[in-house]
């Protein structure tokens, strides 16, 4: 059973090429599934990667070869600061592919973070900040890079995109990313963008603005357009969200629509927001805007995946930094930063597919973290993640 639930994942990495001299004496694999198996179980810093292994020694050698034992925690730091980054990624976006394989019109969230003590060099205090990519509905974060010294999100971005298969699904980019050319590599990869418009451009963002603009003014009488309301009640306030989609771009004028590929719809999305605790009744109102390639006038998969790209920010980066202690990570040797939270995405993604049953097969409400302390109490727990 043990050595089922670590091959199921581990066969994504087993290829991946030792960074170490040839007489190394701790296995590449031993070494890597001993790490991945204490982040499952919380583990949040090398020293506590190699206490985990000690403790679970006799466990760990019934299905790993361990020639020199469990590996020290300086090991642990040689091998994540000198394995390429890179070629890690690849052996994840391969291993993600196959946990969303078959699902079809993902809605996937491109969005950058950036750990606070996560810096490429102790004495600098530069952190890196990293692009990933997350499905919202499948809870599934399927692939990160880093962005390279003095660059920001624009470059990054190309990179992580032609790393996964985006086939049929809708990329949601904020405005840092609404770039043209970002914008073709979407649609080369048969995949539809809805990008942020902000005023970081401000001549397509007036354009763009002004279309739905005036034509709620008006109700869009006489224009095709798509409608979408949805509302909820939590944390002591109602929000309606409207979104409105119309496919007659032909009122940006060409010189707009030119250098945009695949444009065909422009979004409003309208969020008004109504504080119960306030007496006096005021209502907030906030329009943001969008473009995309979805033809037609389909409101309601604009909205949804809008709101996909919001959720990233609970359903990843709020899960990183509270739940699994990101931001205070001080694992900083060569490519240590950025390998080690790619450890943390692999068990992110376990954990959230997993859930803890109770003997009369009813669903436990657990989180993250309990989740994590469940798997260190139980090794039938960690054999359940890792099938999950």
């Amino acid at each position: 059973m043990d050595a089922q639930a670590t091959e199921g994942l581990l066969r994504f990495f087993r290829n991946i090429q030792d960074p170490r001299a040839d007489n190394a004496r701790h296995e590449m694999g031993d070494v890597i599934t001993i790490a991945i198996l204490a982040v499952i179980c919380g583990a949040q810093s090398r020293a506590a990667v190699e206490a985990r292994g000690r403790g679970n020694r006799v466990w760990l050698g019934t299905f790993l070869d361990l020639p020199h034992d469990i590996p020290s925690h300086d090991t642990f730091d040689r091998v994540f600061g000198l394995l390429d980054p890179l070629a890690f990624e690849r052996c994840f976006t391969a291993w993600t592919a196959a946990l969303v394989a078959g699902a079809k019109g993902l809605f996937v969230a491109a969005d950058g973070k950036t750990p606070r003590r996560g810096w490429k060099r102790a004495w600098s205090k530069t952190p890196v900040h990293r692009v990933g990519a997350f499905a919202s509905k499948n809870r599934v974060v399927l692939g990160q890079v880093a962005t390279d010294a003095k660059s920001n999100e624009i470059t990054a971005i190309p990179r992580l995109l032609a790393m996964l298969d985006w086939a049929d699904a809708a990329v949601t980019i904020d405005a840092m990313g609404c770039q043209r050319e970002i914008a073709g590599q979407i649609i080369g990869q048969g995949a539809h963008y809805v990008l942020a418009l902000k005023d970081n451009q401000p001549t397509p963002h007036a354009k763009v603005r002004g279309l739905p603009d005036e034509a709620i003014l008006d109700e869009f009488r006489g224009m095709r357009h798509g409608y979408h309301e949805e509302a909820d009640a939590s944390h002591g306030r109602v929000e309606t969200r409207r979104a409105r989609v119309t496919d007659e771009v032909h009122w940006l004028g060409a010189e707009l629509l030119a250098p945009w590929p695949g444009l065909a719809g422009v979004a409003v999305v309208e969020s008004r927001r109504q504080d119960l605790g306030d007496l006096s009744g005021k209502v907030t109102l906030e329009r943001r805007y969008f473009i995309t390639s979805h033809a037609g006038t389909e409101a309601a998969r604009v909205a949804a995946a809008v709101r996909g790209h919001w959720g990233v920010e609970n359903g990843l980066h709020w899960c990183l930094d509270v739940q699994m202690n990101e931001d205070r990570c001080r694992v900083r040797v060569g490519n240590g930063t950025e390998n080690f939270s790619r450890l943390r995405r692999i068990a992110l993604n376990k954990l959230k597919r997993w859930e803890i049953r109770k003997e009369s097969g009813k669903v436990m409400q657990a989180g993250l973290r309990l989740k994590q302390q469940a798997c260190g109490w139980s090794r039938n727990f960690l054999p359940e993640a890792l099938l999950a």
